[in-house]
């Protein structure tokens, strides 16, 4: 893939995301679907009560549309790319319908955690099932050194268990204006390197498309945000990063390029454990950027400081890709 040609997936894929957001924010308006403000969370999110949320569904076209309108143009449309779409769009319509149920209904807590996980699991076998129809590779890297293990049928299991403990940590990361959409499209981009890197042109498309995508969506979603991409965006792009992964054998990298995800959900478990095992917490408040802005961190600063460690653990991740 040429850099002109990745320069095209990128402003496509911007521009429409540009396009469609004001089209879509008012019409997200008119239909009442604002988000719904936790009680027991900062009260300075408050004000935010009624801002259009769904708005995943503005980046979602945006990406599929240019992985398939692009991937025709340069003939780089493959079955990885249908895989990749599925999930995208799958882990999407889960989170929409999750979404739909907190504003339509009034409730909070929208689909239940296990209808959730039903929905993941299922769209991960099937991922799954179409990668097995060609030579899909059933072993994992472990980065940094030149070692894998072949898990041969049992990656099904960690194909699951990846795809959807990433999608709900983005889901979890999705807490303040323009988090997710800068650290994702920080992470995407660094996969798109890596696959540029091993010559896998079609995933490179899809991770660029996002990259454009997300960068576009940002415009709106940052702070103040006009409009917030919900749990229809989060999950999307959890599920569809962590596949990524797997397709370009950088499995276990994820765990050092998606390090804000990471933490953002080992926050969660730890405050958890800690409250039933010793009836303390450990942070202010969980996930870990609630417990900043308790700190004293405005919004701007803690979405400055997880970007900015994005971008150098992508680096990190990239450069040892390439040189080792």
């Amino acid at each position: 893939m040429t850099i002109t040609t990745t320069i095209t997936i990128l402003a496509i894929s911007f521009i429409v995301s540009v396009v469609l957001a004001p089209i879509f924010i008012p019409l997200l308006r008119r239909l009442k679907f604002g988000q719904s403000i936790r009680e027991e969370g900062p009260q300075s999110h408050m004000k935010k009560a009624g801002t259009p949320t769904m708005g995943g569904i503005i980046f979602l076209i945006s990406i599929i549309a240019t992985t398939v309108i692009v991937g025709n143009m340069y003939d780089i449309f493959t079955t990885q790319s249908i895989v990749i779409i599925l999930v995208l769009a799958g882990f999407g319509l889960i989170g929409f319908l999750d979404d739909g149920i907190k504003v339509i209904f009034k409730r909070n807590l929208g689909l239940t955690s296990l209808q959730k996980l039903i929905g993941q699991i299922i769209i991960s076998i099937a991922a799954f099932l179409l990668l097995r129809l060609g030579s899909f590779d059933t072993s994992i890297n472990v980065p940094f050194i030149d070692w894998s293990i072949d898990l041969g049928i049992l990656y099904v299991g960690f194909l699951i268990f990846w795809l959807v403990g990433f999608s709900n940590a983005v889901n979890l990361t999705d807490g303040l204006d323009g988090l997710v959409a800068g650290t994702a499209s920080i992470a995407f981009t660094a996969f798109g390197v890596i696959a540029l890197y091993n010559e896998q042109a079609d995933v490179a498309l899809f991770t660029f498309a996002v990259t454009g995508a997300l960068l576009g969506f940002l415009i709106f979603n940052a702070n103040p945000a006009k409009v917030f991409m919900g749990d229809t965006g989060s999950l999307a792009l959890g599920g569809s990063l962590a596949l990524v992964s797997i397709l370009v054998k950088a499995e276990l990298l994820l765990l050092l390029i998606g390090l804000v995800f990471v933490i953002e959900t080992l926050s969660v478990i730890l405050q958890v454990a800690s409250f039933k095992l010793r009836g303390k917490r450990i942070f202010k408040m969980s996930p870990i950027h609630h417990h900043f802005e308790l700190s004293g961190w405005s919004e701007r600063k803690v979405v400055g400081v997880f970007w900015s460690t994005a971008v150098v653990v992508a680096l990190i991740a990239v450069v040892s890709e390439a040189l080792l």
